[in-house]
């Protein structure tokens, strides 16, 4: 079969590496949906609150694993289209050693700093036990987490795809099935949630060092495990982690970012939280899908700038952007028709389904523009360009968004709070738009062949 990164229909080359991406970032979705689904069977919505308040904290997890997943991620592909396949072996070594590091590290202060960060997170005397239990077990997995997220990526830029997705469906099939033990058979609650999370990411880690051993003993120079292959140039590790850390912001100040809106919806109570979480968690699926898209195209991309190939990369970034466009479209139609009833899946008490459902049809009017959103800044982060991808990622989370929280709720209360997000994002979309055009007016010879290039491969 031909390279994915050499894959002459661009329409083709965009499937096979976004499609798979999509699936692993859906099924993610899946299961952590099925955390809120047994959970909410429970009928206490301080348990649902409990499980929605600690979601940021689980992505500020994943999020260090990103600098070195993505950051690596990016590096690999620009090596591998440069030739420098020897090189990019050793970067990816040593960031499954930081990996596991930082891991272990991140779990030792998260158990040391439970009560603080519970109460951090926004949990409050209803349901901060709910909370304690489920952030135990969390961090108890978190050199998991960060392994199996991290090698994710890793793995897609290094061209093992299937390996990627596999290993990213593994995890979250093992995670629903202990969901359904764990919470429903054992009643154990938010603890088993957690514990079921934890477990699935235990089982995609062990399939992803199950593979990296297999092509070692296959003499690849891409998966070294000795530490005498650790590399420690500054180079490397300066670039992994300057390109990295924008990617592992875009996570941190989400989570930052609805750690704040959390609070500021738990003042109207723990209904509220919960009404919104199920909101949220239905949102997430044209999210996580236009993610896997964008985080998909991400290798393909370094590739082509590594390569020289810069009229084929811009091309690329075209069909992407209008690939998430129209289905973040699809979506919002979908939702808005909708709403009430896919909250009602989750929830079982009618004035808490009609606030989620109206929630619901106010968040995912956003969508579309994630197409533009989240692949502008997976852009930057193949080029290397981290300021500019920190730019967005500020901009985003922390200059607008929080802002517009509190004035919104200020001005309108919680209708105010919830309309945060499409409104950020719509302005979002337009900054993005005015960087990515700027970029391409630098490099006048990348604008003169995109529409001959996009008439012979799409």
């Amino acid at each position: 079969m031909i390279s994915v990164f050499e894959e002459s229909s661009l329409s083709k080359a965009i499937a096979r590496v976004g499609l798979p991406a999509m699936l692993g970032q859906l099924t993610t979705l899946i299961y952590n949906m099925a955390d809120t689904f047994f959970v909410s069977l429970t009928g206490k919505p301080a348990m649902i609150a409990a499980v929605t308040l600690c979601t940021p904290v689980l992505l500020i997890i994943m999020s260090i694993a990103c600098v070195f997943g993505m950051g690596g991620s990016s590096m690999i592909a620009r090596l591998l289209g440069e030739g420098q396949k020897e090189y990019a072996g050793k970067t990816l070594n040593f960031c499954t050693y930081a990996m596991v590091f930082a891991g272990v590290f991140t779990a030792v202060l998260g158990l040391v700093f439970l009560v603080p960060v519970a109460k951090l997170a926004g949990a409050d005397t209803e349901n901060i036990g709910y909370t304690l239990d489920y952030l135990h077990y969390l961090f108890l997995g978190t050199p998991f987490i960060m392994l199996s997220n991290g090698f994710v990526h890793l793995f897609h830029s290094a061209g093992f795809i299937r390996e990627s997705t596999v290993g990213l469906i593994l995890g979250n099939g093992v995670n629903i099935v202990l969901d359904y033990v764990f919470i429903i058979l054992l009643g154990w609650g938010a603890a088993g949630a957690a514990a079921a999370t934890t477990l699935g990411f235990v089982c995609s880690s062990i399939y992803y060092f199950t593979c990296i051993i297999g092509q070692n003993q296959k003499r690849n120079p891409l998966f070294l495990l000795s530490p005498r292959a650790l590399c420690l140039e500054r180079g490397t590790v300066g670039s992994v982690v300057v390109i990295g850390i924008p990617g592992a912001l875009i996570t941190v100040l989400m989570s930052v970012a609805n750690i704040v809106l959390n609070n500021y919806i738990a003042i109207y109570g723990s209904n509220a939280v919960a009404a919104y979480g199920i909101a949220y968690k239905i949102d997430m699926v044209p999210i996580m899908l236009s993610v896997g898209l964008s985080q998909g195209v991400t290798p393909l991309i370094g590739y082509c700038f590594g390569a020289g190939q810069r009229g084929r990369m811009v091309v690329i970034m075209r069909l992407s952007m209008l690939y998430g466009i129209l289905l973040g479209a699809l979506f919002t139609v979908l939702f808005l028709l909708t709403g009430q009833h896919l909250a009602g899946i989750f929830l079982h008490e009618e004035i808490l389904t009609i606030q989620a459902g109206d929630f619901l049809k106010v968040l995912c009017l956003s969508a579309p523009a994630l197409g533009i959103i989240n692949m502008v800044t997976s852009y930057f982060q193949a080029l290397g360009k981290a300021v500019h991808s920190l730019t967005i990622t500020v901009l985003r989370n922390a200059v607008l968004f929080v802002p517009a929280v509190i004035l919104l709720n200020f001005f309108w209360g919680l209708t105010g709070v919830i309309a945060a997000q499409p409104i950020v994002e719509g302005l979002l979309t337009i900054i993005c738009l005015v960087l990515y055009i700027r970029e391409l007016q630098e490099n006048p010879y990348v604008a003169a062949k995109t529409f001959h290039e996009m008439e012979k491969q799409i």
